[in-house]
């Protein structure tokens, strides 16, 4: 998973009205409730059918680390999907995105001009057109250079272009991403 994606997942994450399971039998039912088998629920997991079948029935109760953190993974995937459906159709149609990074932003622009990279930090409410283009490129499983593209146009339009005010033709890059969040 790319940081892009990580980014939008964890923003989905914040719309929860209700808090997921915590127990890990109630985590597992969640699970069965959601995949209707064991298997399913056990390839999900990429563990054995035996071993949901003990985490369901209480005989194992505390699985290690890196299950631990998988079940945890998807239960939060599967969690409340028509309120993450309603916040992105949302910011996708009327609110938009919010962007906050720091990367390395390095452009091309005319002569004259300094075009060598520097890390910046920068907070960025994109509109919802670019909203729309992030969740209907991560649906179709987009690459990370693909997300970073759509995100580069927007903070490019938005924040170094503002809104074709200035710097018409600048082209910026959006590369080295120490950290990217997305709230919506």
């Amino acid at each position: 998973m790319t940081d892009i994606h990580e980014a939008l997942d964890r923003a989905d994450r914040e719309a929860f009205t209700r808090e997921p399971p915590k127990g890990l039998q109630a985590r597992i039912n969640f699970l069965l409730g959601k995949l209707k088998t064991t298997k399913a629920v056990a390839e999900a997991l990429g563990v054995t059918q035996r071993s949901v079948e003990r985490y369901r029935s209480g005989e194992r109760k505390k699985p290690p680390k890196d299950i631990a953190d998988r079940i945890d993974a998807a239960v939060r995937a599967r969690w409340q999907p028509q309120v993450r459906k309603r916040r992105r159709r949302q910011a996708a149609t009327s609110t938009g995105i919010t962007v906050e990074t720091r990367a390395r932003f390095g452009y091309t622009a005319p002569i004259g001009t300094t075009d060598d990279g520097r890390m910046r930090r920068l907070t960025v409410h994109l509109p919802p057109a670019y909203a729309d283009r992030l969740f209907d490129a991560q649906q179709q499983g987009a690459t990370d250079q693909q997300m970073r593209e759509i995100v580069a146009e927007g903070l490019q339009e938005i924040y170094f272009k503002d809104n074709g005010h200035r710097a018409d033709d600048l082209e910026v890059a959006f590369t080295d991403i120490d950290y990217i969040d997305v709230s919506f």
